[in-house]
């Protein structure tokens, strides 16, 4: 008999829309909760059919997509459930083919549910997203901001590209989005190669994902690409060091032990055409480990070695290093080697957010334009670079500011900062408190969709492509896909198109009020609910539950939802106005350019 599928609390908190203490509260307070079934005194796992059951009966259950209880139940089949999305993306292939298949997995009854009128591509796909959801923190899958970011960057748009530690197949995605033709991956994980291989076939992707170690056993020694691609492992000093000392690969030098990072960095140079670019997620100390020196010296003299771009902290694992980016390019013949190499330090930025400027600027430096933002990028002269250390880390290369700069408009900054606080006071919003408050029943985004009271359009994928635009019209709602938190902002009369990671709800002005759907959206219990489990600031709004309210009651809460939005916006200036003025005031001080006297009237 099918086992049942296993929730713990916080999956039960994500099913109900409510915080983790909120389950534990209800256990405490009714003694018709479900008791644990398995799991740890610690974390205990719950019957799921029990589970919704009860919230159903309690009126805190949201309806369960087809696809969230496929899943459920694929989750629990076994604890390999890289295997298990593997077996089943088989039976998918089979059943696409037309072909019988001997595959009896639990999952059968909802995977079957799920095909009902779907292409079996569509949903593999559904399930590998929420493989990508709660498992990511297992298995390492880059995040997709990233990987469309460094795709981007190799810019293999119609041509093929190579991923030699692809996992289940997060950059090899991104690569078919941005218009790559043909891809090839590698992995070590015979699980997660499955998975990407997966992936390939049932999307009738054109290329091959294969199984086994990329150093030691390279399973495409003859392939040439446009482009390399790879999130590579960190740290592993067992990576071959001893039987691989004299392989053809390492033109730039015999990496050392220590530093396997620069063994592949040469294993992606090899793999490339001549001017194909490879683009490989580093840890940051080997921009400037004393062992690696001699081999990113010889990158930087042959033109290798293009940029060196330092992230933010958390755009992928392990989370509490700001990691970089390495942009290299296979020299093509006899052609001179670049004369400068691009630094470019996002570290202090937002994961994602600031993506799309990364891209632009690394674009302007490859037509050769001239690049120097004070703190940010600078296009440093090699033989600059060339030192003792040879030290490529982005922050050490950026040139202080000027104290006297700094200082120079301190008068009107301080001013602003009067006029802003002033401003504080004046938009703050005048509300009262409700005595007994309802709580009304409430419709996911995506049934909203489906019955049409809106619609949703996008994401916009950060890869240089030549999508159509999807022009911004007065009430539309944007919301990110990838952020710290869910926020959503509504359109006014500016105009423009749809950014970049970005999902854009266009309600029906007669069924939804934009600002009350906006900030419904925004609320804490939606935050949790449309949140991925994977750490990776990502967000799926469709899950997110909205209120059934009569369209006049939206407007009036919807026009609080709008003050309330102008005062956060006035806050948020004035917190960084405050930033700014405090920095600005230290460093005059500090530069000599301000001193103490009397204040300004």
């Amino acid at each position: 008999m099918p086992e049942n599928a296993k929730v713990t609390a916080t999956e039960i908190a994500r099913l109900a829309g409510v915080g983790r203490a909120a389950v534990s509260n209800w256990r405490k307070r009714h003694t018709d909760f479900p008791d644990p079934v398995g799991g740890t005194a610690s974390s205990p796992e719950f019957d799921l059919p029990q589970v919704e059951e009860w919230l159903r009966d309690q009126g805190k259950l949201p309806e369960v997509s087809v696809e969230d209880r496929a899943w459920a139940r694929l989750a629990a089949t076994g604890s390999d459930i890289a295997a298990n999305l593997g077996a089943v993306g088989e039976l998918l292939l089979a059943h696409q083919r037309g072909e019988k298949h001997g595959t009896q997995l639990l999952v059968l009854p909802e995977i079957a549910d799920l095909l009902h009128g779907r292409k079996a591509e569509i949903v593999f796909e559904e399930l590998w997203r929420r493989f990508a959801q709660t498992q990511a923190w297992r298995v390492g899958l880059t995040p997709e901001a990233l990987s469309d970011l460094m795709v981007g960057l190799a810019d293999p748009k119609g041509g093929t590209l190579f991923d030699p530690a692809c996992g289940a197949g997060s950059i090899l995605r991104s690569a078919v989005r941005s218009g790559s033709t043909v891809i090839y991956g590698q992995e070590i994980d015979a699980g997660l190669a499955h998975l990407a291989e997966m992936w390939v076939a049932l999307g009738g992707v054109r290329g091959e994902v294969r199984a086994g170690d990329s150093l030691r056993a390279d399973s495409f020694p003859e392939l040439r690409v446009d482009a390399v691609v790879s999130n590579i492992p960190f740290g592993d000093t067992n990576w071959g060091h001893d039987e691989l000392g004299y392989d053809p690969r390492w033109e730039y030098g015999a990496p050392p032990r220590t530093e396997p990072e620069l063994a592949w960095v040469q294993h992606a140079l090899a793999h490339l055409r001549p001017g194909g670019s490879a683009v490989v997620l580093m840890p940051p100390s080997a921009a400037s480990r004393r062992a690696g020196r001699r081999i990113r010296s010889e990158l930087l003299r042959r033109g290798a070695l293009r940029a060196v771009i330092s992230l933010p902290a958390k755009a992928a694992a392990p989370h509490s290093i700001p990691l970089h980016l390495w942009v290299l390019r296979r020299p093509e013949g006899q052609a001179p080697a670049a004369a400068s190499a691009l630094l470019v330090d996002a570290a202090d930025g937002e994961p994602a957010l600031g993506y799309e400027r990364i891209v632009a600027t690394y674009r302007a430096f490859d037509r050769d334009e001239a690049v120097d933002e004070p703190g940010f990028a600078r296009a440093v002269p090699v033989i600059e670079l060339l030192d003792q250390d040879v030290d490529l880390t982005p922050a050490r290369r950026q040139p202080a500011a000027s104290a006297a700069a700094d200082a120079a408009d301190f008068a009107g900054a301080r001013a602003s900062m009067l006029a802003l606080v002033a401003r504080v006071a004046e938009v703050m919003p005048d509300l009262a408190v409700t005595d007994d408050p309802a709580t009304p029943p409430t419709v996911s985004v995506s049934d909203l969709a489906r019955s049409g009271a809106l619609r949703i359009l996008g994401p916009v994928r950060p890869a240089g492509g030549e999508g159509t635009a999807i022009a911004l019209e007065p009430g539309d709602v944007l919301v990110p896909t990838v952020a710290r938190q869910l926020t959503a902002r509504v359109v006014g009369e500016e105009g423009g198109s749809l950014g970049v990671n970005l999902l854009l709800l266009r309600p029906d002005p007669d069924a939804l009020d934009p600002w009350f759907l906006a900030g419904q959206i925004g609320s804490v219990a939606n935050e949790r609910q449309a949140a991925s489990a994977s750490g990776a600031y990502r967000f799926d709004v469709r899950r997110a539950q909205i209120p059934r309210r009569p369209l006049d009651q939206q407007r009036r809460v919807g026009e609080a939802f709008r003050q309330l939005a102008v005062f956060e916006e006035v806050v948020r200036q004035t917190a960084t106005a405050g930033v700014d003025l405090v920095r600005t005031v230290r460093e005059g001080l500090a530069g000599g350019a301000l001193h103490p006297g009397d204040t300004a009237q």
